[in-house]
């Protein structure tokens, strides 16, 4: 990769995935852990969910993201692309209004509930038998 003075960072988090994000001046091009974005997510609809940080500050196709994942799944980890997108943003110019009108600056708080003893799941209970 060629050195560039304009790289602006931000880290997203998501249920338990995180990502890395770097924004490098570019033609919009998407790479998650040395793979090309389509491929990484598999589908489309996570792509777009997490690029749209780009469509709300008219900013789409003017930074390459480049981005390393830990943990989670395809989900949380495009959720965490999102909020990493939008923290970078906040360094590459005077967004902030914007995504925080959006919501894309909050942490999702909304956590997988731990399985409790004596039930099956998190809530479910065992199936009740009369006789």
């Amino acid at each position: 990769m060629a050195t560039n003075d304009a790289i602006y960072a931000g880290t997203g988090r998501r249920k338990n995935a995180i990502m890395r994000v770097r924004l490098v001046p570019g033609s919009g091009k998407v790479t998650v852990n040395g793979r090309d974005g389509k491929e990484y997510f598999g589908r489309d609809a996570l792509l777009d969910y997490a690029l749209t940080p780009f469509r709300i500050t008219d900013t789409v196709d003017h930074f390459d993201v480049i981005a390393l994942a830990v943990g989670g799944g395809t989900s949380g980890q495009a959720g965490a692309l999102r909020h990493g997108i939008s923290r970078a943003l906040l360094e590459a110019g005077d967004y902030r209004e914007d995504l925080k009108k959006a919501g894309f600056l909050t942490r999702d708080p909304r956590m997988v509930e731990r399985k409790k003893y004596g039930l099956k799941k998190a809530r479910k209970r065992p199936q009740f038998s009369k006789r």
